[in-house]
């Protein structure tokens, strides 16, 4: 016999599919209980409270994007690859989300629904400063000299990155993203 997933795994993996595929908002705690499979009393022993939960799932997401990236990460071996990984993981990302019908970055789309001045906002800042940092210092070791103009450009590949990940929510396929590490590569080769 199979060994029992806890109910705050359940409850994780519901919140993740049903928070990303209809929204933060939309989404009762009564339907996540349903989908997860547990009494709504479990929520609260294993939750404070709804924001808890969203708290949990945003931190949750970031946690498989770092893993993504880090799988990534271990087959560049270069700057130039490192840089791009972070483009291939936002493609692994898409794919994943796939089955819950492609709606673009699950961070972004929950930090629209959340509060100015909500933790879970912190949360998904993090992750969008922490890519940007990660092209600045790929950049700088492809040109050390590259000065003002270094950070300018990865803040432009940033706004790339975040920007077709929301196309590709919109289209609800990868293309943008694909094609938004086609312009990376471009803005690459002119350095």
């Amino acid at each position: 016999m199979g060994e029992r997933v806890p109910a705050r795994e359940r409850l994780l993996k519901a919140a993740a599919e049903l928070f990303y595929r209809d929204g933060v908002g939309a989404t009762g705690i009564d339907t996540i209980t349903a989908h997860a499979g547990v009494a709504k009393m479990s929520l609260y022993n294993n939750f404070s409270s709804k924001s808890d939960l969203v708290n949990a799932y945003l931190e949750a997401r970031l946690a498989e994007w770092h893993a993504l990236y880090g799988e990534r990460l271990a087959k560049a071996a270069t700057p130039r690859e490192r840089l791009l990984a972070v483009f291939d993981s936002y493609v692994d990302h898409a794919e994943r989300a796939y089955g819950w019908g492609f709606r673009g970055c699950g961070l972004l789309n929950a930090a629209a629904e959340l509060p100015v001045g909500d933790v879970g906002r912190a949360t998904v800042a993090l992750q969008k400063e922490e890519v940007e940092q990660l092209f600045r210092a790929c950049l700088r070791e492809i040109k050390p000299d590259g000065g003002a103009a270094i950070d300018a450009m990865a803040e432009h590949l940033s706004f790339v990155l975040e920007g077709a990940m929301a196309r590709a929510g919109l289209d609800g396929h990868d293309g943008r993203l694909k094609a938004a590490r086609r312009i990376a590569v471009s803005i690459m080769d002119q350095l």
